[in-house]
């Protein structure tokens, strides 16, 4: 039996983990904003699950919340960051408001629960933590400038922690789900609609998505499953793509970034100084 604590596990592949855990008899630590939304599995699994309010943007509640799950569960084997909140604008659309939401639940939320965890993770002498990314935390789509700018973030912040906790016994890897129909798309945040970015790819990828245009051509369940699947193999890879559109966007922009780089080969070695390149 294995013990995990998972993060925004109200809906998608938060509640799909927690319902796949629960049925081959794993233990499960979920938080959620609203518990009365998992007031049917608590009912059915009884102490196998425990539930507790979080919002992950909470640095204090984060904290508590984590040391009570391992106060009242023990040992807990893997942690999941799967809480995130999204908006779907032009970069000049979005609020303010809307621009710090993004970045305090899925950068700053996702550090303080990494941040909670490491400390009894440490103590235990093993642990695993899951980060869920995206597609969007390697590559860029039009109109989603800011949550690009915290998945890149706490993918940025996870590869390094990756290499800092690994002496401890404690693998990182960060799970990068393509678009996949979990809801989340049409909980998508959205802002007032400048009329000058119509002509631009953000109109063009705003009207994909309202016409249903927009591909999503991954299963949800295959992508839990797939997680619990990592887990259970024991391998630690850093990442993880999950989908068709992943792999394929991910590689395509890694593939152009590198021969970006590579033809500003001259023009980065131009500015060492004179007693390095005569050396």
């Amino acid at each position: 039996m294995t013990t995990w604590f998972i993060t925004g596990t109200s809906s998608g592949f938060g509640r799909l983990l927690t319902e796949r855990l629960l049925d081959r008899g794993d233990r499960v630590a979920a938080t959620l904003r609203r518990p009365e939304a998992l007031a049917d599995l608590s009912a059915k699994y009884g102490d196998q699950l425990w539930v507790a309010r979080l919002d992950v943007t909470d640095a204090e509640q984060a904290h508590r919340v984590v040391a009570e799950a391992f106060a009242a569960l023990g040992a807990i084997d893997v942690v999941v960051n799967n809480a995130g909140y999204g908006v779907f604008a032009a970069v000049e659309e979005a609020s303010d408001e809307q621009i710090r939401r993004v970045i305090d639940t899925n950068l700053l939320g996702s550090i303080h629960v990494i941040r909670a965890a490491l400390p009894h993770l440490r103590a235990q002498g093993h642990g695993r933590i899951l980060q869920v990314s995206t597609a969007g935390g390697q590559t860029t789509y039009p109109n989603f400038g800011y949550y690009h700018a915290s998945k890149w973030g706490i993918e940025g912040f996870c590869e390094t922690a990756a290499r800092e906790i690994a002496p401890f016994g404690i693998g990182l890897t960060i799970v990068e789900p393509g678009a996949t129909p979990t809801g989340f798309g049409t909980a998508l945040d959205t802002a007032e609609i400048m009329p000058e970015y119509d002509g631009t790819p953000a109109g063009d990828v705003r009207r994909a998505l309202a016409s249903g245009e927009f591909r999503l051509p991954n299963d949800a369940g295959k992508i839990a499953a797939a997680m619990v699947d990592l887990v259970d193999s024991g391998r630690t890879p850093l990442r993880l793509p999950l989908g068709s559109d992943t792999y394929e966007d991910i590689r395509a922009s890694l593939v152009a970034r590198l021969a970006e780089h590579d033809a500003q080969r001259d023009v980065a070695y131009s500015v060492v100084t004179d007693s390095v390149v005569e050396g």
